[in-house]
């Protein structure tokens, strides 16, 4: 099939092993561990998943090639990595600057940076009604803001495997409150935010595509929703939006389970109504699935008391996954007007949330042959 869209998947890296995780919970510890101790909390809960690959070291850049040729043989074009750099620096970096910089064929798949700027809370395991802690703070000073755009244009921006869109890198900002609170103020954030276009500019690149994740839903502790996001993302200069799971934007209204498809068919109207909200172009998103319950103790009861404790989505086989594909493919091709050819999927790795490409024991390759059928699989660039 020939090639018409760029297929970009958000890669989850904590399956390495990083000096903040060690200090926290253990020496060589990964969130691997919570998929090992993983267990069904009812009747019909499908778990443990276990990879196909094992539990492998996404740092070791032989792992990430093959990683890599299985993502370009099947579609994938780009990995949105999940990024993150507080104030006292850097965290899960390992897996992009060791593992995928260096992998000998990362020509084949592009990358590009989603800044997970959200607090990041001491759920690893999450007990039952305890208070979530945060335990790095994602509002960040502007000094940290300068250093770490400055480094992300001089190593990420400059590599000749970056995803850009026309020419411009492309970068993706994950949460908009953090992001607002980190500066003081509209006013404020939309400096910062021309300052990192105006390196981008002077680094060579005629500008830069600054995306939006927006939500109408929280998932994780902390997340506030934004009152009014498109006048937002509009005051605050940035060219695009998109969504990272489904169910910012849809309560599963079932507990435990809540069926994939109807899941699926209320994004869908999600996705008419992002159209008719925001002036600027929407990338549509796809999500594998969801059971967050990896993330929990699994000694607690498993009630529906906030995440992780939350609903989960059923019968969300590769054949389903492959329906919801065609519906989204269907309305990409029905489109008028300035949209942007790519879209998203959550996501390559998200094991401990359930939503994940990687092969499983269970269904093989199953999930990426999906998309490989449906978006084809000649990898293309966005330049």
């Amino acid at each position: 099939m020939a090639k018409k869209y760029t297929v970009g998947v958000y890669y989850f890296p904590n399956y390495h092993v990083d000096p903040r995780n060690e200090k926290k919970h253990g020496i060589g510890w990964t969130e691997w561990e919570l998929m090992k101790t993983a267990r069904p909390r009812f009747d019909g809960h499908r778990q443990p998943r276990v990879p196909l690959w094992g539990y492998e070291d996404e740092a070791d850049p032989l792992v990430m090639e093959k990683k890599i040729d299985a993502a370009a043989d099947h579609g994938v074009d780009y990995w949105l990595f999940d990024w993150y750099w507080y104030d006292d620096g850097p965290f899960l970096n390992r897996c992009l600057d060791e593992g995928y910089m260096q992998a000998q064929n990362n020509e084949r798949v592009k990358f590009c940076c989603h800044w997970a700027n959200h607090h990041w809370i001491n759920l690893h395991p999450a007990k039952h009604n305890d208070p979530r802690m945060t335990d790095y703070s994602g509002t960040i000073t502007s000094q940290t803001f300068d250093e770490m755009t400055s480094f992300i244009v001089e190593n990420y921006f400059k590599h000749p495997s970056h995803f850009n869109v026309e020419g411009c890198p492309y970068f993706s900002i994950y949460d908009l409150t953090r992001l607002l609170e980190s500066f003081g103020g509209v006013k404020e954030t939309r400096r910062a935010l021309a300052a990192f276009r105006s390196k981008t500019q002077a680094a060579g690149f005629p500008d830069l595509h600054l995306n939006a994740v927006v939500w109408g839903n929280t998932v994780l502790p902390g997340e506030e929703i934004i009152a009014d996001p498109a006048q937002l993302v509009k005051d605050l200069g940035f060219s695009s939006v998109t969504s990272y799971v489904w169910i910012h934007h849809v309560a599963m209204p079932d507990f435990p389970l809540t069926d994939y498809m109807w899941v699926c068919d209320q994004y869908l109207a999600y996705w008419d109504k992002a159209e008719q909200t925001f002036d600027l172009p929407y990338i549509p998103n796809a999500t594998m699935g969801w059971d967050s319950s990896p993330r929990t103790v699994q000694s607690d009861r498993f009630e529906l008391v906030g995440y992780p404790f939350t609903p989960i989505m059923a019968e969300n086989t590769p054949e389903r996954f492959h329906e919801a594909l065609l519906k989204i493919r269907t309305r990409m091709d029905q489109r008028t007007g300035s949209t942007l050819p790519t879209m998203n999927i959550n996501a390559w790795n998200e094991w401990t949330e359930g939503s994940y490409l990687e092969p499983d024991t269970e269904y093989g390759m199953g999930y990426l042959e999906a998309i490989r059928d449906v978006f084809g699989y000649n990898t293309e660039g966005c330049d």
